[in-house]
This record gives C-alpha cells, structure tokens and sequence, in this order.
C-alpha cells in the first residue's frame, strides 16, 4: 500500500479496504471502456459487493490485458532517457541523497521521461512526497508535462506498478495526465498548492477529456467527503491562469535576463573571443560592443545586426564568426551557427536553392538553404562566406533580408529573423588592406608590449586619433594606440572597391559596420606557432602516447614561414611539413613509440645559413625508463 493511500485513510479516517477501494473505483470511472464500474452503478462499499467488485476488476482486467498483448507497439516516451529511469526509481526509493547527486550532474533536467512514458514529478506526486516535488519544481521541472502511458504489455504494466504506483490500475490509458491530475488523486493540498504555485495549467485535460477540478468529482462521489480546500484553490486558478501566467513568464523572462547580464559581467564577449582569436582587437571591441548593445536592448528591433568582415583569408574572419556563435548558442551550436558558403551561389538560378524553389519546380519539397534552418533557429548567428561571389540577385534578395529582418521562402512562408546575426566575409581589397597595415607598422614606434597584445603604437599624433600623415583613425576608445586603417584610406580605396564589385549603395547601406582584419604582427605570428605546435603536441598525447616538446627557437623559425597572403594557413602548413612530418616518419620506423619523447631542437649546422628542425628522441618507449633508470631530460636517479 503507498504511503499517499495510508495519508488518504489518516485524513478521512477510513479502513484501509475503504481506501483501497477508493483509489481503483475512482480511477476506474474515468474510462468505461475498460472500468468494470459505471458511474450510474456504484457499490456501496460492504464487503460482499466489495468482493465481487475486485473479482470483477480483475477479470476485465486480464482481459484487457490479454487483448493488449497481442500488440507488437513497444511503449516508449518522446524523450526517454536512462537518466529519466534513474530519477524516478530514487524518487521510488525515497532517495533524496541519490536525487540530489543526480542533480549536481551540469547536464541535469528534471524534464525527461521514463522509459514507459513519465516524468520524475508525476511520480513524485503519486508518491505523495512532498519534498521531492519542491525540489524538483525547484529544479525546473514543468508540471505541465504530460504523461504518455499507454499499456502494450503485460510487461508495461508491471513496470508501471514497480516504477509507479502500485494502487493504480496498469492497464487503464493515462495518456495526457499531468502532475495536477495526479495531485487530485492524492487529495494533497500542499502538493497542488506547490503545483499551481509553479504554473500549473488547472484547465488541461486528459485523455478522457476531464480536467484536474473534474477529476475532483469523481473523487468526492466515491469518497462521500468533498476536498472544498483543493477544489477552492483550482477554481481560483482557473478563472485567473490566463493572467497569473502572462505575470508570470514576464518574471521568468526578466529573471533569466538578469542572470544573463550577471553572467557577461563576469565573462566578458570579449575575453572569450581574445582566447581563440589571435590579434585583431579593433574587429574584437567593435563586434563585442555591438552584440553587447543587441543584448541590453539598446538595438533596433526591426533590424537584424549585418556586419562585412573584409581583409586577407587567414586572417580569422570565418574563426570570428565560430566563436561569436559558440559564445551565444553553446551547445546549440549546431543550429546556432549556419554556415553558407555563397560561391555556390553564382549563377542566376541558384536564388531558388537559397530561399526555396516556387511551386510545381524542382526543389520546391526541400526548402531553402538559408530559409530553412533560419526557421529551426531564428536568432541563429549566419555566415555568408565569401559574399562577392554570389550572382547580383541573390544579393537583391539579400537587401530585403537586412532591411526588413524577414524573408519568404519559395513557398511564400514569411520567415522573421530580426534577432539574428548576419555576419558576410569578403576577400575584396585584401592586398590593399594588407600593405597599408604593412606600410603602418613600418611607421609606427612598434613596442615589445605593444606586439603581444596585437597592438602597435604609432606616433605622438595618435593621441589626437591621426596617423603620421594627419589622417584620421578609424576605431573606437579601447583601439587608442593601435594600428587602424585611416578613415581617408577607407573611403578613398577600399570603399570604391566595395562599391565598384556590388555596384549597390542600397546593400552596403544596410550594413551596420564593415570591421577590416589586418596582417598578423610578428609577436601575433610566434603565438599563432605556439598554439599550433600544442595543438599537435596535445594529438601527440592523445593518438600516440608520445610526448612532444620543443625549444623557444623553433617557434622563431617557423613563424618565418608566414605568407601575408594565406595568413595562419601558412603557419599551419609550415608545423606540418617541418615538424609534423619528423615525428610522423619516427614513428612509422618504430623509433619512437607509446610512452615515447621526443624534442624538437634546430639543426645549427656551422657555415649553412638555412636552418631545419630536428628530433630529439629522449625516450623511445614507456618501457625505457624502467629499464634504463633514465628522467626525462637524462639523469639517472
């Protein structure tokens, strides 16, 4: 007997056969299809009637289930999880300790399903534990979930008798009950206060149509004791749901943004931008600001934000774009962040593969590229790599995207997506972009500390925003004091090279601010060596079991490798054949194997000016330290 039916029998002061017939002849009567009672011939509860009553009921019963198990359809619920399985059977078990360290989990829900088809608060309401279902409305588990049990097997209904509740019947369809529903059951009036408390929908209904105050009846005329306290509090909440949950959501809403405002406080865009960017602050600041903005609600609503990254490829434009999308959508990356290469998009009839073919056209059942993951994820992050690739027209459909922060699909659906953020990268000008910050940085008084934050001091006149030639700066108040592209430069060179390719002042128009990504600095181009070599050194570990290191010297040597036109390409590529392709061939030829180190030096070979890295291998295996007594740079203990 569960406890809630012992609760049942101590508030109402009955014997527990009494109590027993209550919780299966009231349950029984909201489905006459397989109840053995009607609600026009009700028992009155004398053992005799009682008896022939449960024989009856187990008899209907058996062959319901005899008839269900004919069924091939397995039960399963639309997110079952084994997770879902374990909070329930702690909650089963009166495992607060085991409940709360399954919450500690950072991945944790109380919002996922047993594998039959219900939640962990529907079982703790069953279960009449009070605490549980503070908690785990505490946690966020939504009380208007509802249940999917349906009995298939006589397998099903054991499982829901075990993981459940063993005084309701496992055979009846509890399809669309929610925790409310159970709450009417249990006649608690503390639980259903903590439901409502949290949004319950007192106005849902279940599978036979019945709402949580209707469920209530049935109770009562099988009781003969009405519950006025719960019955008061879910009329109450019927007439004022509409309200109370408009009050309420609007409280969410300015909870969850205040938490993500206390969040960006401490975690600023910028710093989680710097930590996978190298160099390239003044395109860092103005992004960060203009999200920051976006955020905070200082941005147009009828706009969507459209920038134009431009500079050199390898710059970290595209690597930008990732990061923003990672920062803003975290594990929802993979909606998050929409990618469309517009090379692809180059001739006149691609304008259908971007929005969507029309009607009676090929194309037309699988939807746009763009439109159709916009639809998944409007607020996602878009990347339109290499813009000036795509056909004229394309762009014209474009046009009405930035300005009106809506599309329509060949299928005429309107798709609104003012919340995103579209980001174009653009090749245009790239090696006039790149000699002037060449030209720049042969100008300006370059320091030590300048160079590791990416920055390099110009001239006294920069303190008056102007470069050596009195032209103005282009950047903002956290840019003083570095390299930027002078606002004559811009519009004098770059901007006619925009103008003359889209040949448009309507599209660039409708771009809120077009950021140019400069040349690495040397101090830029040893960091992006660094994190390259520990990128392979940390594959090294992993594949291999190898240990890799390397002396300060290499990295100076292979940041020569650098190409101004290919950017951080050229120092990748460079890792791989001088470095890489070492440790690679040792392994191969059993040189160096798991457990193995290896040490990257330069070879100095005395009257040869080129210089090439070699290995040093210090330890061949993980066995040679045993056998040899050998340390890791010789020394024997």
């Amino acid at each position: 007997m569960l406890k809630n039916t012992y609760s049942l029998a101590r508030r109402s002061r009955w014997t527990t056969t009494t109590t027993t017939t209550l919780i299966r002849a009231h349950i029984s009567t909201t489905t006459k299809r397989l109840g053995p009672v009607s609600l026009q011939h009700q028992p009155s509860f004398t053992t005799p009637l009682y008896k022939s009553w449960v024989f009856g009921s187990g008899l209907a019963l058996a062959l319901g289930g005899l008839t269900l198990a004919t069924m091939n359809e397995k039960i399963y619920a639309l997110e079952a999880t084994p997770n879902g399985d374990q909070i329930c059977q702690a909650i089963i078990q009166n495992d607060f300790r085991t409940l709360r360290k399954l919450a500690e989990d950072p991945n944790f829900t109380p919002n996922v399903y047993h594998r039959c088809g219900w939640t962990p608060l529907q079982v703790a309401v069953i279960q009449d534990n009070e605490t549980m279902v503070k908690f785990l409305l505490e946690k966020g588990a939504d009380p208007n979930l509802e249940d999917h049990y349906y009995p298939r097997s006589h397998q099903a209904a054991n499982i829901r008798q075990s993981d459940f509740s063993a005084d309701l019947m496992p055979y009846r369809d509890y399809r669309d009950y929610t925790a409310l529903h159970y709450a009417a059951i249990i006649c608690n009036p503390t639980v259903v206060a903590l439901l409502l408390e949290h949004m319950a929908d007192p106005l849902v209904r279940n599978s036979n149509g019945l709402t949580p105050r209707e469920y209530l009846y049935h109770v009562e005329r099988f009781t003969g004791e009405s519950n006025i306290e719960i019955d008061d509090m879910l009329r109450a909440k019927e007439q004022s749901f509409a309200v109370d949950k408009e009050m309420y959501e609007e409280r969410q809403r300015k909870e969850l943004a205040k938490q993500e405002k206390e969040y960006r406080k401490k975690h600023p865009l910028e710093d989680a931008l710097r930590d996978r960017i190298v160099g390239q602050l003044g395109p860092i600041h103005a992004l960060a600001s203009a999200i920051r903005r976006k955020q905070n609600g200082w941005q147009d609503d009828d706009h969507p934000l459209v920038f134009l990254f431009c500079g050199s490829s390898g710059v970290g434009k595209t690597e930008l774009a990732k990061t923003l999308a990672n920062y803003l959508h975290g594990k929802n990356m993979d909606k998050g962040f929409i990618r469309i290469d517009m090379s692809e998009f180059q001739h006149k009839h691609d304008v259908s593969r971007f929005i969507g073919s029309p009607p009676g056209y090929v194309g037309y059942d699988e939807g746009g590229q763009l439109t159709e993951k916009l639809k998944e994820c409007p607020n996602a992050v878009v990347l339109l790599d290499e813009v000036e690739k795509a056909h004229p027209d394309v762009l014209t459909v474009m046009l009405q995207l930035f300005d009106e922060g809506r599309i329509t699909d060949g299928k005429g659906t309107t798709v609104e997506c003012t919340d995103a953020i579209f980001i174009m990268t653009s090749n245009l000008a790239q090696h006039e972009i790149a000699d002037e910050a060449e030209l720049l940085r042969l100008e300006a008084s370059v320091t030590s500390d300048a160079q590791s934050t990416g920055v390099a001091s110009t001239t006294n006149n920069i303190v008056n925003n102007t470069n050596n030639h009195g032209e103005e700066l282009i950047g903002n108040d956290e840019d003083d004091g570095q390299i930027s592209l002078s606002r004559q430069f811009i519009e004098k060179t770059i901007y006619p090279i925009l103008y003359q390719h889209f040949r448009r002042d309507e599209f660039l128009g409708r771009i809120n601010e077009v950021l140019f990504f400069l040349p690495f600095s040397e101090d830029e181009l040893r960091d992006i060596t660094q994190r390259e070599l520990s990128k392979w050194a940390d594959k090294a570990k992993s594949r291999h079991g190898i240990t890799m290191t390397w002396d300060s010297d290499v990295v100076d040597h292979l940041a020569r490798g650098y190409n101004i036109r290919y950017g951080a390409r050229s120092i990748k590529y460079e890792v791989e054949r001088k470095v890489v392709n070492l440790i690679a061939k040792a392994n191969e030829n059993d040189e160096v194997i798991d457990g193995g180190k290896v040490h990257v030096v330069i070879d100095k070979i005395p009257g040869k000016k080129r210089r090439l890295c070699k290995l040093e291998i210090q330890q061949k295996s993980g066995d040679d330290r045993k056998s040899s007594g050998t340390g890791w740079f010789g020394s024997k203990k």
